[in-house]
């Protein structure tokens, strides 16, 4: 990061204040306003952060207007082409991919901590078989630090390597354990010749009753699903750990608040949505009714009935995702491995994909098939259930969370967060001598 020339703040009747640019490795360069309040008086309104960078970050870059996602300089294209889950989780936290020892030593790190502790599992008796299976992991990832006493000691750098590999390991097991439990059904131990992606499968499907081998076609489609999510930048989920985490609070902690976040609709709940949408459109030959809804949204007055497309669109890559393309292949891939073709719900997903990509007004929109309408055809495909979809969603973006959280520890201006407010309550005023709360106080003893 450098700087280069500056910005002048000229406020009528008072002298001229100068701020710096900063320029970045990529993106658009920031206006350097940390003594914005000191110089002025003032502070800047930014209602979501939409124009703030909160934090200086080498791991993830979005440029939603040029549809480009990098992970640590690597386009999210190659990674997916030429990498596994894992190896992008190394790249994440350590800042390189890794060689083939390097490979060999964090597999073992990762296998050795995925087993959780016995009483861990005792923990999940605690909850009604009816709770929502995201609920459960806040409860449950927040618990381990109860098990994990050493984890609240950030100075050891080995000590918050530990830290990555417990939470990477074990959040598998964790969201087996939440699905499991729903249904009712007994956990399966990991198995030690299985790999990352293989185990959380198998763990997920397995049952007691009969010997169950992952298949290596939906093993590859799950991994690379978990890939694409592994890590998004500065999304609402990643800002909650580095929130929570500058003040000191410990790693299970801070990725239980990122959960917490997660789980709410306007972050995790897309794919839930667009598989809604299918269901309620039932039929192929109701399509073009819910596409002329759609284009007619754009015509009709706020006070309308405001219905869209969920799965449709992107705030962010607000041009082309470059996740979709892939997530897209897999989905196909699957289809055809589980003879899904003549599947009601796929075929009209295909018709509905097919014509968003050729109809006049989705293509001026840009409103293309985005990542949460494949991701839920994905896990729909793999037999998962719509409330474990958010649970898979943090399963893949722990990575990431951990990686911004030892980020953020290690940065020289690493400190609590403290957001400034524009407060629009009441003016001061005093409390009147014949205020009702006055005799209450009068009789305290």
């Amino acid at each position: 990061m450098s700087s280069k020339g500056q910005v002048t703040l000229l406020v009528t009747g008072e002298e001229p204040v100068h701020f710096s640019i900063l320029v970045p490795t990529h993106g658009r360069d920031c206006l350097d306003i940390r003594s914005l309040g000191a110089k002025t008086g003032r502070f800047a309104y930014d209602s979501g952060f939409a124009s703030t960078a909160s934090c200086k970050s080498r791991i993830t870059f979005v440029d939603g207007e040029r549809g480009e996602l990098l992970h640590r300089g690597y386009p999210i294209e190659q990674l997916a082409a030429q990498c596994d889950f894992l190896e992008v989780a190394y790249l994440l936290a350590q800042g390189e991919l890794p060689n083939s020892a390097q490979r060999t030593q964090f597999e073992s790190a990762i296998r050795q901590h995925t087993p959780v502790h016995e009483q861990m599992v005792k923990l999940y008796q605690g909850f009604r078989r009816d709770a929502r299976p995201m609920a459960v992991m806040v409860g449950v990832v927040g618990a381990l630090s109860a098990f994990h006493h050493d984890a609240g000691d950030f100075s050891d750098a080995a000590q918050r390597r530990l830290s990555f590999h417990r939470l990477v390991a074990k959040m598998p097991a964790i969201v087996a354990l939440a699905y499991k439990y729903s249904m009712g059904l007994p956990f399966m131990n990991p198995r030690g010749d299985l790999g990352y992606t293989a185990n959380f499968l198998y763990m997920l499907r397995a049952t007691p009753c009969e010997r169950y081998q992952p298949n290596p076609v939906l093993v590859r489609a799950l991994d690379r699903l978990l890939l694409l999510h592994a890590d998004n930048g500065q999304d609402a989920s990643t800002a909650t750990v580095r929130m929570a985490g500058s003040s000191g609070a410990n790693p299970f902690a801070c990725v239980s608040a990122a959960i917490a976040c997660l789980s709410g609709p306007a972050h995790s709940g897309g794919s839930e949505a667009s598989l809604a949408l299918l269901e309620e459109i039932g039929d192929a030959s109701r399509v073009g009714e819910y596409i002329s809804r759609a284009r007619a949204r754009a015509r009709a007055k706020p006070e309308s009935d405001g219905f869209s497309l969920p799965g449709f669109g992107h705030h962010v890559f607000t041009q082309h995702d470059p996740r979709v393309p892939l997530l897209r292949e897999v989905c196909r891939e699957l289809v055809q491995e589980l003879d899904l073709e003549n599947d009601r719900l796929f075929r009209l997903a295909l018709t509905l994909e097919r014509i968003a990509l050729e109809d006049p007004y989705f293509v001026d929109k840009k409103l293309y098939p985005n990542i949460a309408f494949y991701s839920g055809l994905v896990l729909k495909a793999l037999g998962v259930p719509v409330s474990m979809f958010a649970c898979i969603h943090a399963l893949a973006r722990t990575a990431g969370w951990m990686a911004q959280w030892e980020e953020m520890l290690t940065d020289a201006e690493y400190k609590i967060a403290r957001p400034r407010q524009l407060y629009t309550g009441r003016g001061r005023r005093l409390v009147s001598a014949s205020a009702a709360c006055r005799p209450a106080i009068a009789d305290r003893p």
